[in-house]
């Protein structure tokens, strides 16, 4: 994730100064210096609120590609065989192996019960708090393809 580069990339475009991101996000100039060059990143919380405060979707924030991503748990897709399989034997373009096995989903789970089952793996991989793995699935989940067409439990 290069969040530095969608911050600056998103200040500019707004004609906006490292100071009035700062004072919009109740952070330092220093800080978004920081973020903006990679010396450091924000926490999940703020890039939720940074997506907020200037109406980005957060999933632009992170720079994750459309469709480079499960569109039930947003897990990456590294190779082919990460890919869920179509009722025909064929690959899904969307989902994973995990959430999608011959064209249904594997479990019949709301979007809180797969947060929940996966925050911990993903805590474990990102290397953040659990809190902020079901923040950032809390964020990004509702705009993945499953939950936007209601195709949960």
């Amino acid at each position: 994730m290069a969040i530095g580069e969608s911050l600056a990339r998103m200040r500019r475009e707004r004609n906006l100064t490292q100071e009035d991101v700062a004072r919009r996000l109740y952070v330092t100039r220093q800080a978004v210096s920081r973020w903006e060059t990679g010396e450091t990143e924000p926490g999940v919380d703020m890039c939720k609120l940074i997506a907020a405060t200037f109406d980005m979707p957060l999933m632009e924030l992170l720079e994750m590609p459309d469709k480079d991503y499960c569109q039930s748990c947003g897990m990456p897709f590294y190779q082919e065989a990460d890919h869920g399989s179509e009722a025909g034997g064929g690959r899904s373009r969307d989902f994973c192996s995990m959430c999608y096995e011959n064209g249904a989903f594997v479990r019949d789970e709301t979007m809180e019960e797969l947060i929940e089952e996966a925050a911990p793996h993903m805590a474990a991989a990102c290397r953040i708090s659990r809190d902020e793995a079901v923040s950032f699935m809390g964020a990004l989940l509702p705009h993945l393809k499953r939950w936007e067409q209601g195709q949960g439990r």
